[in-house]
């Protein structure tokens, strides 16, 4: 496998050691307002995703999920690159347009649109269910080079595995990563993360679930209504950032490459206003169903993100 090595998405670990200095300087009676520098991701001068008009997210759904569970995740996709009313997932994905690259380019998805590509079913867990970090570019490579999807140096091929799929550090402080294949001469980036529902919901589903640790406060009701899903677009909105905005290893981040802070790592815990460790932040809540969400997608679906860093402010964006 070629490419520039995986970049871990720790869903809540960012979380948690946030709570752990609040907890600590609380236990020594100090004040708990901490001035910390501002945040700055650098850029390493590496490619961005922008030599094509349009970006496709082409999907991989590794073992078992519902026709339901397909659109969901499916439409929040398609959304990325669709208009909705505001607070929306369009509006969100567009704070990537200040991330230039050396020509002062920005990432494809602020030219014209992303889009929802092909999609491949592997229902018969062809490796098995317990895969290595390795069988995650294995199962992408295989994918593509059977024709089931395109090679396109301007997409991201997304590997979703089911909630009976074990892999390899999944839930040890890592609930999606994304790195890149080398198919002939083209580099393919591509992402991976897993349905955590009945592994870790603690640790990459909250806030629909209880945090593994920290404040025990009441878990949100999830806006598509399924834990698993809603924590996985979460985390799906995360490395498609990052995959975007760091591609290769050599785009923007802070801290050292084998273990970055990217886009939307960076902000972790932060989906609204007023968020603190134990606390997502302001949300809006559906009249109807008492679901949290902070961004509109196709089709009437409502969606909750974590924050992003936005490059104009250098600070953590929320929708709301």
């Amino acid at each position: 496998m070629g490419g520039s090595g995986y970049r871990s998405i720790s869903g809540s670990a960012g979380l948690v050691a946030k709570f752990l200095v609040f907890f600590c300087l609380a236990q020594l009676g100090l004040s708990v307002l901490v001035n910390e520098e501002p945040l700055v991701l650098n850029y390493h001068n590496g490619p961005l995703l922008t030599s094509k008009p349009n970006l496709d997210v082409h999907l991989i759904w590794y073992g078992k999920f519902s026709a339901v569970q397909r659109s969901i995740l499916g439409d929040f996709v398609e959304s990325l690159g669709a208009g909705a009313p505001l607070p929306s997932v369009f509006s969100w994905w567009k704070t990537t347009e200040g991330y230039k690259d050396l020509s002062n380019e920005v990432p494809a998805p602020t030219k014209t649109h992303t889009r929802l590509g092909k999609q491949k079913l592997d229902e018969a867990y062809s490796l098995g269910k317990s895969l290595k970090r390795t069988d995650i570019g294995t199962l992408v490579l295989r994918t593509v080079s059977s024709g089931a999807l395109p090679v396109d140096d301007n997409a991201v091929y997304l590997l979703l595995t089911s909630q009976d799929v074990i892999v390899e550090r999944f839930c040890m402080g890592s609930c999606g990563s994304h790195a890149s294949i080398v198919v002939g001469k083209t580099a393919l980036p591509y992402a991976w993360v897993g349905n955590s529902e009945s592994q870790c919901p603690g640790q990459c589903a909250w806030p629909f679930h209880q945090p593994l640790y920290g404040p025990q406060s009441p878990p949100l009701l999830p806006p598509n209504g399924d834990v698993g899903i809603d924590g996985m677009i979460i985390n799906v909105a995360t490395v498609l950032a990052g995959a975007v905005t760091n591609p290769f290893n050599s785009g923007y981040f802070q801290g050292q490459s084998s273990a970055p802070l990217e886009a939307v790592s960076a902000c972790p815990g932060i989906y609204g206003t007023g968020a603190y460790p134990g606390f997502p932040g302001n949300l809006l809540v559906d009249n109807t169903t008492g679901a949290s969400y902070n961004a509109h997608g196709v089709k009437g679906r409502m969606f909750l993100l974590p924050a992003i860093w936005n490059p104009a402010t250098r600070s953590c964006k929320t929708l709301v």
